[in-house]
């Protein structure tokens, strides 16, 4: 416990006498928060509304471009997701919607048990209403959820086919 104590004392010693590097942070961390959050707006806006309505992922158009856009492409999106991941993970404690910048994060990523993962995150009746939320305040259909997919892993047995 007093290395503990030591260790946070230290630190706050720190963040005193660098007042210049803590508005810094602060400053990055606003910028930070403000571009996700429009990025995770624009990413929901984009999404194909009938992205979550079967259990198989949709087939994406620019796979049979060039192959060195598709690389490209996978790399970009790939960094993006993982921002997306990781910010969402920082918000399930911090201020934001850590759960939408998750679902949008992975999203993004390709990984064996991407699927099982997204759906169950869109199963949260909350997560589906924020989304569907920023959907039609943006002039987009909302998402739709097969009701058979919301049955399967709902751990409450609710349903809801994206409409509130």
């Amino acid at each position: 416990m007093a290395v503990v104590m030591n260790f946070f004392s230290v630190v706050l010693t720190w963040l005193t006498s660098n007042p210049e590097v803590v508005e810094k942070i602060v400053l990055g961390s606003i910028l930070i928060m403000l571009v996700s959050t429009v990025l995770m707006v624009v990413a929901i806006i984009k999404m194909n509304p009938n992205y979550f309505d079967s259990s198989k992922l949709p087939d994406e158009s620019w796979r049979g471009r060039h192959p060195l856009f598709s690389i490209l492409f996978n790399v970009l999106k790939s960094m993006v997701g993982f921002a997306f991941l990781v910010t969402g993970i920082a918000m399930l404690v911090l201020p934001g919607q850590g759960l939408l910048a998750i679902l949008v994060g992975i999203s993004l990523l390709d990984f064996p048990g991407k699927r099982k993962i997204e759906l169950s995150i869109i199963r949260e009746r909350h997560v589906l209403k924020a989304i569907n939320w920023i959907r039609i305040r943006a002039k987009q259909a909302p998402v739709i959820v097969n009701s058979q997919l919301m049955q399967a892993g709902s751990p409450r047995g609710e349903t809801n086919d994206g409409k509130e």
